[in-house]
């Protein structure tokens, strides 16, 4: 059976669907058919505007609530087949703030939902993990089974809830896929506030002629991974045969220094603007590299838009929006 096909015969549960990744989850599975996507979001750093074009689709539903509520969670389930869990409380410097926030939703939240899960019976469960849980780890490119100690409470609750769905598939015979993200960027992801990530903030800088200030020397490195890649891991990891618990980064397997994504920015928008430096963040990953090998041979996984053509969609959306 084809994936479209398959998108057509089941309903959705997005928690955080109103967020970044959620929301381009939530469009790609309505415009391929889904029988119903229904989305559990508290809106705490989701947005109604992210997910207003989908108000008037009669597939859509709408779920203000919060996984920190596991009663919120068990409404949600009902009726559903297949849930892609993405709430969450992202950012380094937010978990260093306040890790006790952090933890509540990520932890605690995280929880609800396997219990939640189990609980309906639903046939698969698919979670935004993080190459965070890599931490300390100097080896590159990042394999699964080579992570080192975290550097952050971010990246404490993230290892944590790999953890818990590992149990939860041994103890209850439930089948789970972690999405190690790497970076992922692209339309929706909100340039603005405290805790924005880099690539928005570029973004924005560059559209409005102010240079960005980098932190540190700008050779800290990442593979940014454009937002669909983020969306094409998650149908597959879905409709995937992977049985018990499993972890695959989800990448571009490219590796770009902060000080050469501020030139792409610049080469795309057709600016020359010499970048500000600041002091290194607190609890930063100095690289990042995914290997993709068992992404690709456990769901199939391999990113269609590279890093330059992901910036340039990108860069259209943050000009227009």
């Amino acid at each position: 059976m084809s994936v479209e096909q398959n998108i057509k015969n089941n309903s959705f549960l997005i928690t955080g669907g109103a967020g970044f990744i959620g929301s381009n989850l939530v469009g790609y599975l309505l415009e391929n058919g889904a029988k119903k996507v229904r989305v559990l979001d508290n809106l705490a750093t989701g947005k109604l505007e992210n997910i207003q074009e989908f108000k008037s689709n009669p597939r859509f539903e709408f779920l203000q609530g919060d996984i920190s509520n596991l009663e919120d969670c068990k409404k949600a389930c009902i009726g559903i087949d297949l849930v892609s869990h993405q709430a969450a409380l992202g950012s380094v410097p937010r978990s260093i703030n306040d890790p006790i926030t952090t933890n509540v939703v990520n932890i605690s939240g995280f929880l609800n939902m396997l219990v939640a899960v189990r609980d309906a019976g639903i046939k698969k469960m698919v979670y935004a993990a993080s190459s965070s849980t890599y931490g300390d780890s100097p080896v590159l490119p990042k394999k699964e089974e080579n992570i080192g100690m975290p550097l952050s409470p971010y990246a404490v609750t993230k290892y944590t809830n790999e953890l818990y769905a590992h149990v939860f598939a041994l103890n209850y015979g439930m089948d789970i896929i972690g999405l190690r993200y790497f970076n992922v960027f692209g339309p929706k992801q909100d340039p603005f506030g405290a805790y924005a990530a880099v690539i928005p903030l570029f973004m924005k800088a560059a559209i409005n002629h102010v240079a960005p200030t980098i932190n540190g020397k700008g050779l800290q490195s990442r593979d940014f991974t454009y937002v669909q890649n983020a969306v094409q891991a998650n149908v597959k990891g879905l409709f995937s045969d992977c049985q018990g618990h499993e972890v695959v980064n989800v990448a571009c397997a490219e590796q770009t220094d902060l000080n050469q994504l501020w030139d792409y920015i610049q080469e795309i928008a057709k600016i020359e603007l010499a970048a500000n430096h600041g002091p290194a963040r607190v609890g930063d990953v100095e690289h990042s590299l995914a290997d993709l090998t068992k992404a690709k041979s456990t769901i199939g996984y391999s990113p269609d838009i590279k890093i330059k053509e992901g910036l340039k969609l990108a860069y259209e959306f943050y000009k227009t929006n």
